[in-house]
């Protein structure tokens, strides 16, 4: 029910949050020795969730390591600014994704009072 509801942007920010948790974890270890940077590929990820696999189940088979531009002496191939700029750039379409939600819930509220 929630596809017809929502469309594509329920699927969306299910893949979203999980793309912001795999960057999260890469910033949160930028220091760890042998740590493999990883990212979702959000196209394949939400193919995949609307495909019908589960949130997780997509995010997963889209994750890829992230292929560093300069290698680190310890390992570790977390690049901050590269993690950053894909950080701010994941949570701005992840606020967008929820604007739209928001107005779709919005009209649907308006619907039901019949406004």
């Amino acid at each position: 029910m929630s596809n017809s509801l929502f469309g594509v942007h329920g699927a969306a920010l299910q893949v979203r949050s999980a793309r912001m948790n795999v960057l999260s974890s890469n910033i949160a270890n930028a220091a760890t020795p042998g740590y493999k940077a990883r990212d979702i590929d959000f196209a394949a990820a939400l193919e995949a969730r609307l495909g019908g696999a589960s949130g997780g189940r997509a995010a997963d088979a889209a994750t890829r390591f992230r292929v560093p531009l300069m290698a680190s002496l310890d390992g570790n191939t977390v690049e901050m600014a590269t993690e950053q700029a894909a950080f701010a750039e994941n949570a701005v379409a992840y606020s967008a994704t929820l604007g739209f939600l928001k107005g779709r819930v919005e009209t649907l509220t308006r619907a039901i009072r019949g406004e």
